[in-house]
């Protein structure tokens, strides 16, 4: 791959890039996609008369939204999406700060000593090989090799300062919004899991009998945890109707034509409602009591009366047996993960054991790609694709699709593999047993960043090294020599692909969204309701 190839590879991702802003500054004009691009400024703030946009006008990209995004104070985006934006444009900027400081440097001190590293004729600039400009151009006993420790010091100290302040602007921000919210029901709750099975008494009467035990002040009251997969089905069906029904416009309904159901009423909500309680009577929790205590989980979340106290019960070690009685704080209400708590806690290790082996063997599966994505970028691969397949020689002799095919093509095929990277790990942290869409989040977000780690770095440079130098490994002493010598000239193919990858990707946030819950306290299933 030579400095051509990267150009036209940027090039293509930059007018893709331009592509896309033009479109969403196009499509944020319409007005039927106010909904969509303005949903919160619409619920929070009353809608009030604008003046008319021009047809022309709307029609036309604008960049004016560019600069009011940019400008945006941490206060006014604390203000709209809360900490967790602040904390996501905090680690936008402080990237973008770190590969400022890294491109000046690399840029003026490293890819000079580089370039000039051995004795050799040069070509012209656009004509020159990407491995020129990488250390394995740099001759053996050379004594620049102190100007890339002095850029690799410059560059990890320079992160370090500005991780930093960050960490302590951000912990500021946290501490003062956690100061000042209201009390939130979860700092007074813990989740306990591993509740042991007693033939004399219902996991309930357990849970109750042991904190009223050792807890006798400070414990409240405690709610378990049943096994409703069914009643959690259909209230998430009853909800998605009722949301569907609610967006209808009522001005757009047609009043004389009857209801499906006979004798129904014009406010069929207002019915809805009437009959709820009609129904949460009839249904007395003496009447459910005996169907539930069979449904009932080895899990429950026992409630405090002071927050020190959750505390202590959270940390404090309940038992010899490490896998009975497991207390831990509990989670948000909107964020329990309610599927995972009837999971027995013995369970727990098995499955987090199981997921670790899938994400292995899923690692390994991914290289047959990554293989083949190497394989684009180098030379001799192509040269002998074209002689196998002739009537792509002559496509390939043409220097634009040369271009594209070794520069632009190998991170697309890629990225498209890539993208079900995601989803993959969220599922497999899913089957881990977290308790909460947070953790189960952080989990995918953590695997996920070992395999990229992984494949993109460590396959892509070492399947391109061992391609090379698998005819003259003579023994395993070998292998580490050859793959030093190797392994610089091999680190050109992650700058193409950092390149597509830092203008595509979307923030992990989007792939699911949170949904409002709360702890059922006095009833009798603890299952998500609106």
């Amino acid at each position: 791959m030579d400095v051509s190839d990267l150009l036209t590879s940027a090039g293509i991702n930059i007018a893709i890039c331009v592509v896309l802003l033009s479109l969403y500054s196009i499509l944020r004009k319409q007005p039927g996609n106010a909904c969509v691009y303005f949903t919160r400024r619409l619920v929070s703030e009353p809608v009030r008369g604008t003046g008319a946009i021009s047809c022309f006008e709307r029609f036309v990209p604008s960049t004016g939204w560019i600069a009011k995004a940019w400008q945006a104070t941490d206060e006014e985006i604390l203000a709209v999406g809360g900490v967790d934006a602040v904390a996501f444009m905090r680690i936008v900027v402080f990237s973008i700060r770190v590969f400022i400081i890294a491109a000046v440097i690399c840029l003026f001190i490293v890819l000079p000593v580089n370039y000039y590293g051995q004795d050799m004729q040069h070509k012209e600039i656009h004509s020159e090989s990407l491995e020129v400009f990488t250390i394995g151009n740099v001759k053996e006993d050379s004594k620049w090799l102190w100007v890339h420790c002095l850029a690799l010091y410059l560059i990890s100290c320079s992160a370090c300062v500005l991780l930093y302040f960050e960490y302590k602007n951000i912990t500021k921000m946290r501490l003062a919004h956690i100061t000042g919210s209201p009390p939130n029901p979860s700092h007074f709750t813990v989740l306990v899991r591993g509740v042991p099975w007693s033939p004399d008494n219902s996991y309930s009467n357990s849970v109750e009998q042991f904190f009223s035990t050792y807890y006798p002040e400070s414990y409240l009251s405690h709610q378990m945890v049943y096994g409703s997969c069914t009643v959690d089905k259909l209230m998430k069906d009853a909800e998605r109707m009722y949301r569907m029904l609610k967006s209808i416009d009522p001005r757009f309904l047609d009043r004389s034509l009857p209801y499906c159901i006979p004798g129904g009423a014009a406010h069929p909500f207002m019915v809805l409602n009437l009959r709820a309680d009609s129904v949460s009577s009839s249904t007395s929790m003496d009447r459910l009591q005996p169907s539930q205590r069979r449904k009932e989980c080895p899990a429950a979340f026992v409630f405090f009366r002071t927050r020190y106290a959750a505390l202590v019960a959270a940390q404090v070690l309940q038992s010899s047996n490490p896998m009975l009685w497991v207390t831990e704080l509990a989670p948000e209400p909107h964020d329990v993960y309610w599927s995972n708590l009837s999971i027995p806690y013995k369970q727990v290790w098995l499955r987090k054991i199981t997921t670790l082996i899938a994400s292995v063997v899923f690692m390994f599966l991914f290289l047959l790609p990554v293989t083949f994505v190497q394989g684009l970028t180098q030379l001799e691969h192509l040269d002998q694709l074209s002689r196998r397949v002739p009537f792509l020689k002559g496509i390939l002799k043409q220097e634009f699709i040369h271009r594209v095919v070794t520069g632009y093509l190998p991170s697309v095929i890629l990225m498209l593999f890539l993208y079900a990277v995601p989803p993959t790990m969220m599922l497999f942290s899913a089957m881990e047993g977290n308790i909460s869409r947070s953790q189960r989040k952080r989990s995918a977000c953590i695997k996920v960043l070992y395999f990229t780690i992984w494949n993109v770095f460590f396959v892509n440079v070492l399947s391109g090294s061992i391609i090379r130098q698998l005819t003259v490994f003579s023994s395993f002493k070998d292998a580490p020599k050859q793959l030093a010598r190797a392994v610089p000239t091999q680190v050109t193919f992650p700058c193409v692909l950092n390149c597509w990858f830092n203008k595509t990707s979307t923030p992990p946030t989007s792939w699911l969204p949170s949904s409002r819950l709360t702890y059922y306290h006095q009833a009798g299933l603890a299952c998500p309701v609106k």
